[in-house]
């Protein structure tokens, strides 16, 4: 049975190799297999924003895989023991990829921003590297909208 599915790491060419946590990162195939297996509620939820926020990225994580399949693309991620990180790395087969935040409460949209940022400008520190097509923060709200930093803002709606 196909429950957890692994999602690869991110390797770049802009940090030290030794730096970068390559290890895999393990997400449900549908969040709604934890929901009900820990018999959660909208209630229970509501009280706790940290177990809803990692549904949340597993629900994007798990919408972005089935868009991106048709395409033959993959999705991973990024971290470094530095701390910075980026919850997905959409890659197409053509070498097009984007950087991807989800957040899904709005105050936690500018936190996102900066963590996309900052990786951004390492990939344009280096000459070699090809560039994110775009980068966006996927969240819980109700508009899409690009900020004046050039991020898009996706609401999870917009994926169905």
């Amino acid at each position: 049975m196909f429950v957890i599915e692994d999602i690869h790491a991110w390797s770049p060419n802009i940090r030290s190799k030794t730096s970068i946590r390559s290890q895999m990162k393990k997400v449900l195939i549908d969040p709604s297999i934890a929901v009900a297996s820990l018999n959660l509620s909208p209630r229970k939820l509501e009280n706790d924003l940290n177990t809803l926020g990692f549904l949340f990225e597993n629900l994007c994580i798990r919408n972005l895989n089935v868009y991106t399949m048709s395409e033959r693309g993959v999705v991973s991620y990024y971290a470094d023991r530095f701390g910075l990180e980026v919850d997905c790395v959409l890659h197409l087969r053509d070498g097009r990829y984007a950087l991807i935040e989800f957040k899904l409460g709005s105050k936690e949209i500018d936190k996102g921003a900066a963590n996309l940022l900052k990786i951004n400008n390492l990939i344009n520190q280096n000459d070699q590297m090809q560039k994110p097509c775009f980068l966006a923060i996927i969240t819980g709200g109700k508009f899409a909208y690009t900020r004046e930093d050039r991020i898009k803002i996706i609401p999870i709606g917009c994926l169905k």
